[in-house]
């Protein structure tokens, strides 16, 4: 990515190479590769929103129909689409923009026990990621909205995480949906009960950092209404 073997040898003469490559100091310059790598491809992608579900969620399932409508939808409001790059509602959601002639982004991980990419991503919209850190940093930096759908212990992540980096000012303000009250209900109502009015660990404001809805309709009027509600445009 720029930067020649010959320079890092002299950047650490004091070690062997074989030292250098297992050291700590090594690792950042992968890292710095993914994000350099992450950065010059997405940089120019447009408007997009994130989608994002579980891996095991299978075509059969209604929020693999629903995720794939959904995507589908943002298509033809103007956006592109981002997912995980993996299988389950990421694919379902890389279907739907493909379907609506829309970019399909994936941006996908090295996992010992999950499937390869999915085969509905653009071609030139595929970046595969060592780092989770990586890959988080690139969905909230271009991305206008999030919308989640039910997922596990990584759906939880990406959501929680953009909450709190909207609440504390790190990030601006965009929105987030979740979709499937079903789903969702009882962590909203843990979050409202309990977080909120019995331990007051939050304030009243940061529950409306996120909307929880049912249909594709919803999920898309509430991306679209944000920004005309708020006079702004997407990013791009």
């Amino acid at each position: 990515m720029g930067i020649s073997e010959d320079k890092i040898k002299k950047a650490f003469k004091q070690k062997t190479w074989n030292e250098i490559k297992s050291s700590d100091s090594w690792q950042i310059f992968k890292i710095m590769a993914e994000f350099v790598e992450g950065f010059e491809k997405m940089a120019s992608i447009g408007p997009c929103v994130s989608l994002f579900g579980s891996a095991r969620t299978e075509p059969e399932n209604k929020y693999y129909t629903l995720a794939e409508e959904i995507a589908y939808k943002l298509t033809q409001s103007g956006y592109g689409v981002i997912t995980g790059g993996g299988p389950g509602i990421m694919e379902a959601a890389n279907k739907g923009a493909m379907r609506g002639d829309g970019i399909s982004v994936g941006l996908n991980i090295h996992l010992p026990f999950e499937q390869g990419a999915n085969p509905y991503i653009d071609s030139d919209k595929l970046i595969t990621f060592k780092h989770f850190f990586v890959r988080k940093v690139m969905f909230q930096k271009y991305a206008q909205g999030f919308i989640v759908l039910p997922g596990g212990f990584g759906t939880f992540d990406e959501f929680f995480e953009s909450v709190t980096l909207i609440q504390t000012g790190k990030i601006g303000k965009f929105p987030i949906v979740l979709v499937g009250s079903e789903f969702w209900q009882g962590l909203v109502t843990w979050i409202e009960k309990v977080v909120h009015e019995e331990e007051k660990n939050i304030s009243p404001e940061d529950i409306d950092l996120f909307t929880v809805v049912d249909s594709a309709d919803e999920a898309v009027d509430v991306i679209n209404g944000f920004y005309s509600k708020y006079l702004l445009s997407p990013n791009f």
